[in-house]
């Protein structure tokens, strides 16, 4: 359980701190002949109000907004699927024809028991992908319009101190 928690935490990360080379950096030029330590000032000023003003603070480890989809216990899969399909075959072919024909039908169940309870696994493994994938885009998405609605603000701020910011 605790390597799987290391390895949701690790693709969280790995997803949304993609999310500032996405998120393209701000150029900032001082239009108005601004000195280099008034454009540090003016810059850690925009930064504390845009993250005052969007909740969002760019130099924070990005973390997840949900939790990830839960992990269900594996379904059937081909050996429980043979085991019972070898029982229930052998009832029936017992029925139908005795002894040889229970042997029969236990073989014929088995192997139809094991490709159904396989797929069956397999349809689960695939339904879980889906979800994590689907949970993976939403946090990335949560993100971006986070950090975009930051970089707006930050952006509205300097250039309300005279910088051309692009």
């Amino acid at each position: 359980m605790r390597h799987r928690i290391i390895w949701i935490s690790l693709i969280v990360l790995a997803v949304t701190s993609a999310g500032p080379v996405l998120a393209q950096e701000v150029i900032i030029y001082p239009a108005k002949g601004q000195s280099q330590d008034q454009m540090e000032k003016d810059k850690f000023e925009c930064y504390s109000w845009a993250k005052n003003e969007t909740g969002f603070d760019p130099m924070q480890i990005p973390t997840a907004t949900a939790p990830p989809p839960k992990k269900e216990a594996p379904k059937g899969g081909a050996g429980r699927g043979a085991v019972g399909g070898a029982a229930a075959g052998a009832v029936i072919g017992g029925i139908a024809k005795g002894g040889k024909g229970a042997a029969r039908g236990a073989v014929i169940g088995g192997g139809s028991g094991a490709l159904i309870g396989g797929m069956r696994r397999e349809n689960q493994r695939k339904q879980q992908e889906q979800e994590r994938n689907q949970w993976e885009r939403e946090q990335t998405n949560a993100y971006m319009q986070k950090r975009n609605s930051y970089n707006r603000a930050y952006s509205a701020c300097l250039e309300g101190r005279g910088y051309t910011v692009k």
